[in-house]
């Protein structure tokens, strides 16, 4: 068998200030054999893919692997840039043909300038070029999707957990899938239904309430025997595109009718859950004030999700650590490039300086907040994810700037948005994260993953965003207007 792989993964956010360009991807692009090579041994979909095609004695074909840059402040795509690394994919495949089987490793919530439905118009392309062989499809869990992505597709496996530990693994379901498929033992049939729910990124984790009920469902619905994968993307609520939201995709074999069936109970499901899905939490004042109690109550360290910063320039929660009197906390990234470009040419390591810091990026982000301290690292440090999360992965970051305020206070500030979903981010910054009282991080749910074996409480905040816990605080022109709670039809 000869099987073609590639990747086209974008998770746009389009309240984030500049354009998806192709030179803001190109340089992270793979082709042809480093797609293997980069990924083999890798725990993400492209290694899911390569482990179970060559267990199976099968010519893998690598294509093209296009990802997210590390930390953009991108927004939509223009229409040049997605077209192309979709015809790209398609051409290339069109090179090599005849193949008798495509694994894509989409992501779902891609957004294009003219291009209302691009994940399926990106397996519509490739369609057109391979003709009937089986096409399989993993997205992320935060896809936002309808039934033209089904309709273009054989089979659609979207990962299961979050924080995402599990990519691997469905890359691997999607390859014996199609593996299946080609050989005849199995005939995918697909159903997808949206129940015209969103909700913001932090109210999504997997293992919690309340989309730990909708796996749970998941997960019985799948012992049966001619159950092959039921799947729920609760949906990235900052792409205001049409098809925002969550997705439920049920995979049978050759049962239409249970397809349906499935789809139709977790719509109901999941429509009951509206309300938890769309929470308030405490606002950045109160939220710090209570961390801070925590901690002299004995209950630190203290992970301070800060979900809505999506440019990573917010100063919200820096500000309020300083004036509340915080200590033994360290910011892991202050993304500021104008004030990189200042200390790395005037400063280093040892000099105490005084510099102020993010709130350039958009109107959400705050003022510049002013800190004074101790440069103790300068660079542009390599390490490796030490995390569930794409652990062993290679890692060269930015240039970052570590200054040391004092009292165990740190700000890591850094050229582009810099998080930390484990510790190596702080180790490499020369930060011993083991002293540390409060862990404030601009993640929403992935750093639970390794944070909460260490960390006795993990605090949502409500900051100001284009990441907005509160989804009623952004605006939006393309949803539908039975979009809860966003749409038009609640808003009333």
């Amino acid at each position: 068998m000869r099987i073609a792989i590639a990747q086209f993964s974008h998770e746009t956010c389009t309240f984030c200030p500049e354009r998806t360009t192709i030179d803001s991807l190109e340089p992270y692009v793979q082709r042809g054999q480093e797609v293997i090579d980069e990924n083999k041994g890798i725990p993400n979909y492209l290694n899911g893919f390569i482990s179970v095609l060559e267990d199976n004695d099968t010519d893998i074909i690598p294509i093209i692997s296009v990802g997210m840059a590390p930390g953009p402040y991108t927004s939509w795509f223009t229409p040049e840039c997605f077209d192309k690394y979709s015809n790209e994919i398609a051409n290339k495949i069109k090179s090599q043909m005849p193949v008798d089987g495509v694994l894509l490793a989409l992501h779902g919530a891609m957004a294009v300038e003219g291009v209302e439905k691009p994940e399926a118009e990106i397996v519509r392309r490739v369609r057109k070029v391979v003709g009937e062989v089986p096409i399989m499809v993993t997205l992320d869990l935060h896809a936002n999707e309808d039934h033209e992505l089904t309709d273009a597709s054989d089979a659609v496996f979207i990962i299961r957990t979050y924080p995402h530990i599990d990519t691997d693994e469905t890359g691997q379901k999607a390859a014996k899938c199609l593996i299946d498929t080609i050989k005849g033992k199995v005939k995918p049939t697909q159903a997808l239904r949206k129940p015209g729910v969103v909700s913001a990124s932090i109210f999504q984790g997997s293992e919690y309430h309340p989309m730990k009920v909708l796996y749970d469902l998941c997960r019985e619905y799948e012992k049966r025997s001619d159950v092959i994968a039921v799947s729920v993307a609760p949906g990235f609520a900052y792409a205001d595109v049409v098809d925002i939201g969550m997705s439920i995709i049920a995979v049978t074999d050759n049962n239409e009718e249970l397809a349906n069936e499935i789809v139709n109970d977790l719509c109901q499901k999941a429509w009951d859950l509206r309300f938890d899905l769309n929470k308030q939490l405490p606002k950045t004042k109160e939220g710090i004030a209570e961390v801070i109690e925590l901690v002299n109550q004995g209950k630190g360290p203290v992970t301070v999700a800060d979900g809505a910063d999506r440019t990573g320039d917010s100063t919200h929660v820096l500000r309020e650590l300083i004036e509340q009197g915080a200590t033994n906390f360290a910011i892991p990234g202050m993304s500021d490039p104008k004030a990189i470009k200042y200390l790395f040419n005037n400063h280093q390591v040892g000099d105490n300086v005084t510099i102020k810091v993010g709130g350039w990026a958009s109107k959400f982000s705050g003022e510049p907040v002013e800190i004074s301290g101790e440069i103790i690292f300068m660079g542009s440090p390599e390490y490796k994810r030490v995390g569930p999360m794409g652990h062993g992965q290679k890692i060269k970051d930015s240039k970052i700037v570590t200054i040391d305020m004092g009292q165990d206070r740190y700000v890591v500030v850094s050229d582009r948005m810099r998080g930390a979903n484990d510790s190596a981010p702080y180790t490499a910054a020369n930060i011993d994260y083991t002293k540390l009282d409060i862990i404030p991080l601009k993640s929403r749910v992935h750093h639970r993953a390794y944070w909460d074996d260490i960390a006795k409480v993990d605090y949502k905040i409500d900051a100001p965003g284009i990441g907005a816990p509160n989804l009623l605080t952004l605006e939006y022109n393309n949803v539908p207007k039975d979009a809860y709670p966003i749409g038009d039809n609640f808003r009333r």
